[in-house]
């Protein structure tokens, strides 16, 4: 078993406890057993840490570990066969290495927790425990295991069907069983999955409170793929304490917002990911987050959830930051979004995403000021996990042009191909109808 965490101190030019709170010039974090045992200015620190092991990064800043809030872990799986007479047999096996893989490519860019909110086999539970068994170096995980929805609908495959209230309570339990923190469904259909509609609602209002009170019952949140404006709703009024995309897409697949449904989210104080598709029609020059700005002037709380796995690549996290801030978010805004209050959209509030005595000694060092330049984030010196020095495996660098210009989902794809089914069965049941 590798050792336990060293206890040191480390020290930069500008230390950021938590965003929004005042910067401290030449700050320092003293960490023991894996914790931050201290924080402050450096000529304050305790004579008690004075014989501790420093690190001083002069020109850099400290602070808390970066956060995803919406990956899947073992998605990159399906795209590498392995090189066997049987490779479905090996499907566990690959997607848990496939996570492990995406895992620590996220660590490698600064990301110290990731929530996965979708994974077969339950691999990112394994990973969990793999991690803080000390057997794999990664960042701490929250795990879902597969999404739960219908029969056919989005996501199928991951292995979540469940076609009533009764099913979702047991499908809740199953998961629990199986050692879940937290528990996805599909409340509306997907770009990623054949003959499902991204705007069409899958389960009703009733079905969405029976998996939100099993799952709360047993200790552990929600959260919902809503594309769909009619399954944003149903979420809200079901009590889902998470939406991923909140896409806003009408019954015809147009985009179109409503604001008193936001005004809703804020005041239910639901957590929000706005990696969504573009706009439907065409909006010229709008970010990967299209509804961001819009949710955020709406009070909403919005965190840093990219998809990871299934639309971004691990390396594509911390653009994924900037197409927030270009969205009209604050930079202060933004590193809360994807710090303090992602820690607690994923149920880790009191644990990570604060610099603060008690919590985890989840960090980063960068080579710049990220409150001035979030590309700042793109330079990091050190990245720490529970008090560890996490070395970072090579990461090849993020290329936006290949998402813009390549073959991702498009809601005007989506709805071109419904609507193509929708009118070969209108020609089937019109050839049935004259027949004698």
């Amino acid at each position: 078993m590798p050792a336990g965490p060293a206890d040191r101190v480390i020290s930069a030019s500008r230390l950021i406890t938590a965003p929004g709170q005042p910067v401290v010039p030449e700050g320092a974090v003293a960490i023991e057993s894996g914790r931050v045992a201290w924080v402050g200015p450096k000529p304050q620190l305790p004579t008690r840490f004075a014989e501790h092991p420093q690190t001083t990064y002069p020109g850099a800043t400290i602070l808390p570990g970066l956060i995803e809030t919406h990956a899947h872990l073992g998605s990159f799986a399906g795209r590498i066969v392995p090189d066997t007479p049987e490779p479905a047999g090996h499907d566990p096996a690959w997607v848990a290495l496939s996570s492990v893989a995406t895992a620590r490519q996220l660590a490698s860019v600064g990301v110290t927790t990731v929530q996965s909110l979708g994974s077969r086999f339950f691999a990112d539970v394994a990973l969990r425990e793999a991690v803080a068994a000390g057997l794999v170096a990664g960042p701490r995980i929250v795990a879902a295991g597969p999404q739960l929805t219908t029969t056919g609908g989005h996501a199928w495959a991951t292995g979540g069907e469940a076609d009533s209230a009764g099913a979702l309570r047991r499908a809740v339990r199953e998961h629990h069983k199986a050692g879940v923190d937290a528990v996805k469904v599909m409340a509306t259909g997907g770009f990623m999955t054949e003959r499902t509609a991204p705007w069409r609602a899958q389960f009703t209002t009733a079905e969405l409170a029976a998996v939100v009170e099993e799952a709360h019952r047993l200790g552990t949140h929600t959260a919902a793929h809503a594309h769909g404006t009619e399954g944003i709703r149903r979420a809200v009024d079901a009590g889902i304490d998470y939406l991923a995309h909140a896409s806003f897409i009408d019954p015809t697949g147009r985009t179109l917002f409503e604001p008193e449904l936001a005004d809703r989210i804020a005041v239910a104080g639901i957590y929000v990911d706005t990696c969504s598709p573009p706009s439907w029609p065409p909006v010229a020059g709008e970010t990967i987050t299209p509804r961001a700005d819009e949710l955020y002037r709406r009070g909403v709380q919005l965190v840093a959830g990219h998809d990871i796995g299934a639309v971004l690549p691990p390396s594509g996290y911390t653009y994924g930051l900037k197409q927030l801030h270009a969205s009209g978010l604050p930079i202060a805004e933004v590193l809360t979004a994807a710090t303090s209050r992602a820690a607690a959209a994923v149920g880790l509030a009191g644990v990570t995403g604060v610099l603060a005595p008690g919590y985890a000694a989840d960090l980063i060092v960068t080579a710049g000021d990220p409150l001035a330049d979030l590309s700042a984030l793109d330079h990091l010196v050190e990245i720490v996990i529970a008090g560890r020095t996490f070395v970072p495996d090579p990461v090849a660098p993020f290329d936006p042009e290949q998402l813009v210009a390549g073959d991702g989902p498009r809601p005007s794809d989506a709805r071109a191909a419904w609507l193509e089914r929708q009118e070969r069965r209108q020609s089937h049941l019109a050839a049935l109808s004259t027949q004698p």
